[in-house]
């Protein structure tokens, strides 16, 4: 019975050896997907009113934790029954994501009116803008559900090969960490000018350290922001190019001479513009039939 007990306690232990290994390799190969998350992120997280961001940010977080809920257990069934499917929703994330960065390079060089202020600047009623926020969640909850996708399949793919219990434990935790230090990270950024003004305020002394840490992360925090949404613009075009690369075996022939990180941008930039100009066409072609439809029910 006492050796029975302790075996368990040995298989409990070298199972637990085998999943903080094989999570270290996943959490290399996931690397760099995690610092696009975090970047894509804390640009969907800003333009907030101060008041407004951690709600923002923990409504986010829930909506991502929910995202990992969904995708886990159809990831290891998609893996094991049909293999296929995985690649195909990876393809399709992956449409999603060029265009998103495509589409933020056209509104840059595009701009509308409404894309040149933020939430914080909008004159609106309470309710106008909590329905912004919504949407701005919404969004961010899309984009995190997709980077979640390629992040639970990366890391499955470190794993196939070992046993379900060990595929389970160390997806789990991969997915956790992409969540709990992700937004934590995220959380820190955009409170950082509220940090600053906490230490500024601790001493009067305009020649204190206290004071020069203050200043400096209130004025770092524009720079910080605005260097996020660029970086997270990059990062959408890669992470979608990288997904084309990786599934499309011609793809992958065609940029097989040019240098990966390069080959992924190009292969992203050129599909998301693609997907762009479909949604522009499809965007006119609804416009042009709307008014039709309006003046045949008038004339009725």
């Amino acid at each position: 019975m006492a050796s029975g007990f302790f075996a368990l306690l040995d298989d409990i232990a070298s199972l637990m050896d085998d999943v903080g290994a094989m999570s270290k390799i996943a959490g290399k190969k996931t690397a760099g997907i995690l610092g696009d998350d975090l970047a894509v992120n804390a640009e969907k997280a800003s333009g907030f009113v101060s008041s407004r961001e951690i709600p923002v940010l923990w409504a986010i977080s829930k909506g991502s934790l929910i995202n990992k809920v969904i995708i886990l257990p159809f990831a290891f069934l998609l893996s094991a029954f049909l293999p296929v499917a995985v690649t195909i929703i990876l393809v399709l994330g992956g449409l999603y994501l060029a265009y998103e960065g495509v589409e933020k390079i056209y509104e840059y060089l595009v701009p509308h009116e409404e894309s040149k202020v933020t939430l914080a600047e909008i004159k609106l009623s309470k309710a106008e803008i909590l329905e912004l926020e919504k949407e701005k969640i919404k969004s961010a909850i899309v984009t995190d559900f997709i980077l979640s996708v390629e992040i639970v399949i990366i890391a499955l793919g470190t794993v196939v090969n070992e046993p379900i219990w060990t595929q389970i434990l160390v997806v789990s935790i991969i997915a956790l960490v992409a969540t709990v230090g992700v937004y934590g990270i995220v959380a820190m950024i955009v409170r950082m000018d509220d940090l600053g003004l906490k230490f500024i305020q601790l001493n009067g002394n305009k020649s204190s350290v206290t004071y020069a840490i203050g200043k400096f992360l209130v004025a770092a925090l524009p720079v910080v922001i605005k260097s996020l949404s660029v970086i997270g613009t990059i990062a959408l075009v890669l992470v979608a190019g990288g997904i084309f690369v990786h599934n499309l075996e011609f793809l992958h022939d065609w940029l097989h001479g040019i240098p990966a990180i390069l080959g992924e941008f190009i292969a992203g930039l050129v599909i998301g513009f693609l997907c762009l100009l479909v949604v522009l066409a499809f965007k006119r072609i609804w416009k042009a039939f709307k008014p039709e439809v309006k003046e045949s029910h008038s004339t009725k």
